[in-house]
């Protein structure tokens, strides 16, 4: 049984995911970052849904686990494909949107192709364990791929605001996915502990965009020598 400071945490990661689409709308950005806003759409649906099973079934039930571990699939997916939306917009000058989706495509046919492997060789509960590998590979390959953006903006020396404050907040997702996710292996005991984090985890996303279409306009611009000050 969730505990109120659960519920709350779950009404408040909702109600964040919903203010991104809100804010974007009200900005102008809906359009323009359409796989970031799908994403969040995706994910109060989602959310509803897990809420009407753990409603009706019960938090330990069968159904629970199977919503849980197959929604979390798809929305991982889905923020992949934001991803790569972030990437069409760091590149968009070299023209390499195409290249891009066809790389990003087929990453995502690889990570399941991979994670399909493991599962085959050690799970005898086969669909759900390809799904749980499926999403936690691609999270890693997110974490992966968030870092070389990140390289590649200051490589070009990017200057547009709002996308730079995307890009941050998306690292600084996947790099506290991956340090729960680390620390439950290295240190198993703790691992209830962290695992009642992921939760919270899952607030800074939304909260962060919701921030950067909110509060950074479209059109700003930082001056290239705020990005990096490169010794000589």
């Amino acid at each position: 049984m969730l505990g109120l400071s659960a519920y709350a945490i779950w009404l408040l990661c909702t109600l964040a995911e919903a203010s991104v689409v809100v804010c974007s709308l009200v900005r102008g950005s809906f359009r323009k970052y359409l796989a970031l806003n799908l994403y969040m759409i995706g994910s109060v649906v989602v959310s509803v849904l897990r809420y009407w099973v753990f409603a009706s079934y019960g938090y330990a039930s069968d159904q629970y686990a199977f919503c849980y571990y197959y929604s979390d699939v798809l929305l991982t997916i889905c923020l992949y494909f934001a991803l790569t939306n972030l990437y069409a917009h760091v590149f968009e000058e070299m023209a390499a949107e195409k290249n891009i989706r066809f790389s990003a495509i087929l990453l995502l046919v690889g990570t399941a192709a991979f994670s399909l492997a493991i599962v085959l060789q050690s799970s005898h509960r086969f669909t759900t364990r390809f799904f749980v590998e499926v999403s936690q590979n691609l999270n890693f390959v997110g974490l992966v791929l968030t870092y070389i953006l990140w390289g590649a903006v200051f490589k070009l020396r990017e200057t547009r605001t709002q996308l730079i404050q995307l890009v941050l907040a998306l690292g600084l997702y996947f790099s506290l996915f991956a340090a729960s996710f680390a620390l439950r292996n290295l240190y198993p005991p703790a691992s209830d502990l962290l695992k009642n984090m992921d939760p919270i985890i899952g607030c800074v996303l939304p909260l962060t965009w919701a921030y950067a279409f909110w509060r950074v306009p479209s059109d700003a611009r930082l001056r290239p020598a705020g990005l990096a000050v490169v010794p000589r």
